[in-house]
Formats: C-alpha cells, structure tokens, sequence
C-alpha cells in the first residue's frame, strides 16, 4: 500500500506543476478570438501576463460576451479569474515549486468562496461546450484542445484550491490525454506540446521505481523530450509560448542549466515588463547560478520599482528577504540583517514571511556578535507563533547562539 500512496504523491507533483505553469493562456484556432487577429483579446493578454488581472477579467469577460459559444474565450476568463486567485492566496511564488517540499506549503489566504463558485461554474460551462462540440466530431482539434486547457484549469483549482488530489490528478492525466490526441491528429498544433512537454519533464525525474508505479496509470515520461518540447512552445511565439518559458525556466533551474533559464527569464521580463513574479525570479536565478552581486543589484531594482509602482502587483517583503538572503551569500551581514529587518515594515506582510524573516535577521545578528538584538528577534518569533519551524529554530538559538558556518 505504501508504494501506491507514495506513487500517488508524485502523481500530485506532476499536477501541480503541469497546472501551475500551463494554465494561463489556452490557445486556439478560432480567428475570431486570436489575440494577433482580436484587439481586445490582444489587450486583455496584454495586462494578463503583467499581472494587471482587474483589466483584463474585464475585457475577458467582453470577449466572453462576444462569443458565448467559444470555448476558448470561456477558458481565457477561467484563467485570469483562477490566477488571480492563485496570487492572491499565495500560490504562485516560484522558489516555493525549487524543491520537492512544495505540497506541504500552506496558503497565505483561504480560497474566496464565490471566486471559486465562479471558477467551477465557467470549469462546467467549458466542459459543456467542448463536449457539444465533440459530439458532433470527436476529432476536432481545436474542441480536444479546449477541453484540455479546461481539465488542466480544473487540476489547478482541485489541487492548490480544494485539496481534492485524486480528482485533481484525475483531471490533470485526462489533460494530457486531449493534447496527445490532439498532436495525434495535428502534429503541428505546437501549443499541446505546452503540457505533454511539462508531464514528460516530470515524470521522466522520477526514479526508475516511481516511473515504473506511475507507469501503471498509463503515465510515461522523457525528461529530455520535456525540455524540447518546451523550448519549441517557447520559440515559437504561439499562444502558449509565455506558459511555456515559465515552464522551462522552472526547470532549468532545477537541472542548473542557469545560463538558459536567465535567458528565458530575461525574455519574460522584456516582454511583460510589469510582470513582478518574472523580475523576481530573475534575482532568484542569478543568485542560484552563484552571481551573488548582480542578484543583489536585481532585487534591489525590483524593491525600487515596488516603491515607485512599476509593476502591477507586488510583495515587497518577499522581495527584501530574497535581498537579504543574496547579501548573507555574499557575506555582507549588516545589510542582511537590514534587509531581512525591512521585510517586517511592509503592509500586509504574512505571518510565515515575518517569522522567517525576523528569525533570519537574529542569525545575522549573533553572527554580528549583537546577542541581544538577536534574542529580541528571536523572542519576536516565538511570540507570534510558538509551534512553527522557525519558533523550534528560534528557542534553540536563545539557548545556543547562531553560528554562520
């Protein structure tokens, strides 16, 4: 029994990676609705992908209006109203998904009730639709497709929304299903390539034992393949083609091939430049990839660019911890303990974030040989929260001073 749980947890893992980073943009054949042919579409992916998620639910909800039979303009509104949930609830912060302790990541926030009475209506709506169309000819591509996009939508929001797993993976496999058949009929639909490509990375960084127990689910994998199949989405400036760098850049960065995960972030950040998420992960890379002092200069960019409302959203602390943790690589302990300081003077800074960041400016304290302004942070993390990980941390380094090795 425990072999199929543990096969079943990276099944979890497959989803909700595949769900996280192939749910934005469901892409498309209807002229009528392409972005390049559609102002109004072009300008509601335009703000999408900077994060501006008010405008552009607006103007997905007009193009919804426009076509309410279109599947595809059903599954552009699902996206922005679940993402933006997903920001808002915290689930959409790249160095959680770096290692693999990211299922056990609590939410900032609870799920809106009505935002997600809303998602599971226009889920069931584009299921309707697609099916309609599929009735009548179960080789339509570009219905396959829709309904693929839709059941990866549905993963996203069972997984990080619900927490209903099975269903979720249930729904991100029937996913894949679609898009193979898709490339089936089409091989030249290089947007279903987005989450074939995501589900081949994954499963093929399993081991030979969980590839061979997931195998039984009919899931097989090629981590190579993956990465391929992803970079020819990302090149190929298709409607999925954003997704798809997101993707790839996620796990470049885990097989530390830094070089081309920097060149494919640096890519989103021109093309969207209000995309905080995207300027944020580029700190995180260069500091990955042992470039301590140009990630410092990255993050300290996007805290002045938090200040001076450069970009549509952002979480300042988030960003002030990371310059601190690139100021402690780099050995410079006083700004460290500045930085992970300021992280605590932000509004709306979350409890786990204040924690991990006061308890991190103590360490930089002791290491500073300021015991007492270290004990007073750490008093502050066991204040707030006695019962957490970084509280444990914290009573042992009241009794034990911080040594940084």
């Amino acid at each position: 029994m425990e072999p199929y749980r543990n096969a079943v947890w990276y099944l979890c893992r497959v989803l909700l990676l595949v769900s996280i980073f192939c749910g934005f943009s469901p892409a498309q054949e209807v002229t009528s609705t392409l972005p390049d042919k559609n102002p109004l579409a072009k300008r509601a992916f335009d703000r999408f992908y900077n994060m501006e998620y008010a405008p552009a639910i607006r103007d997905f909800e007009a193009l919804a209006k426009q076509f309410p039979d279109d599947p595809h303009a059903n599954n552009y509104l699902l996206t922005a109203i679940l993402f933006r949930e997903m920001y808002r609830i915290g689930a959409l912060d790249s160095e959680s998904y770096a290692n693999d302790s990211f299922l056990d990541i609590k939410p900032k926030r609870p799920l809106d009730p009505e935002v997600g009475k809303r998602i599971r209506e226009l889920i069931d709506r584009s299921e309707a639709l697609c099916n309609a169309r599929l009735a009548k000819n179960p080789n339509d591509v570009d219905a396959l497709y829709a309904r693929g996009a839709e059941r990866g939508l549905r993963a996203t929001y069972m997984a990080m929304g619900e927490k209903a797993w099975l269903a979720a993976v249930r729904a991100a496999l029937s996913a894949r299903r679609d898009h193979e058949k898709v490339l089936q009929l089409d091989p030249n639909y290089i947007d279903a390539k987005m989450t074939v490509g995501v589900h081949n990375y994954i499963v093929g960084s399993m081991n030979w034992f969980y590839r061979s127990m997931v195998a039984l689910a009919g899931v097989t994998g090629s981590r190579q393949k993956g990465l391929n199949y992803l970079r020819e989405v990302a090149n190929a400036k298709c409607e999925t083609s954003m997704d798809a760098r997101i993707a790839l850049a996620l796990f470049l960065r885990r097989e530390q091939k830094y070089p081309e995960a920097i060149t494919v972030v640096k890519s989103m950040m021109d093309d969207y430049p209000k995309n905080y998420l995207a300027a944020v992960e580029y700190g995180y890379l260069l500091n990955a990839a042992g470039k301590g002092p140009e990630a410092i200069v990255a993050f300290r960019e996007v805290l002045e660019g938090c200040k001076e409302g450069k970009y549509s959203v952002c979480e300042p602390q988030r960003v002030a911890y990371a310059l601190g943790t690139a100021l402690r690589g780099q050995r410079k302990y006083e700004e460290a303990a500045a930085a992970f300081d300021s992280a605590a003077t932000f509004p709306e800074t979350d409890k786990k974030m204040l924690q991990r960041s006061r308890l991190a400016a103590g360490q930089m304290y002791d290491t500073l040989q300021q015991r007492e302004v270290a004990l007073k942070k750490y008093k502050e993390v066991l204040t707030a929260d006695a019962s957490t990980p970084e509280a444990q941390l914290a009573k042992k380094y009241v009794a034990k001073p911080f040594h940084q090795d």
